[in-house]
């Protein structure tokens, strides 16, 4: 199991050295919800350690929040740190590239609000209201499997 911080670092160097294009950090918090989303669904297993809450905006890891905050809505620079990441592993991350990295921020966003684990993790809040409620990685796995496992299992 990874850090969240090092699969963003991860994501954030693929940005810069695939595309040459940049990450915001609303970006990279809705990546890391896919990417632990489709690493329990292929792979069988969580990606990371820590928690994702059900924030306003979407899916949020807080440790990966604290320490980009300070980039507000700025890209997110690439790391000199080395990240490895198994090959099962980054062939899924790569798939997540594939589906997610073309749309915008705001356009995962508003993906995220119709997934039901982070719709039942705020229960009946506001859309603005501030939650830090988790979104159970079991209810995150149960809902992707509904979702793709026909396609998955042929």
């Amino acid at each position: 199991m990874y850090r969240a911080i090092d699969i963003a670092n991860w994501f954030i160097n693929q940005f810069d050295k695939e595309s040459g294009d940049v990450v915001t950090h609303l970006k990279i918090q809705k990546l890391l919800y896919y990417a632990e989303a489709w690493t329990q669904l292929l792979l069988d297993k969580n990606l990371f350690k820590e928690d994702i809450e059900a924030w306003a905006h979407g899916p949020v890891v807080r440790e990966v929040f604290n320490e980009f905050r300070d980039c507000g809505w700025e890209p997110l620079t690439m790391t000199d740190a080395l990240i490895e990441i198994d090959a099962e592993v980054e062939d899924v991350l790569l798939q997540v590239m594939s589906a997610y990295g073309e749309a915008s921020a705001k356009t995962l966003e508003n993906m995220t609000h119709k997934d039901r684990p982070w719709i039942d993790a705020r229960g009946s809040l506001a859309p603005e209201a501030r939650c830090n409620n988790v979104i159970p990685k079991p209810s995150i796995k149960a809902y992707f499997s509904e979702k793709y496992g026909d396609q998955l299992n042929g």
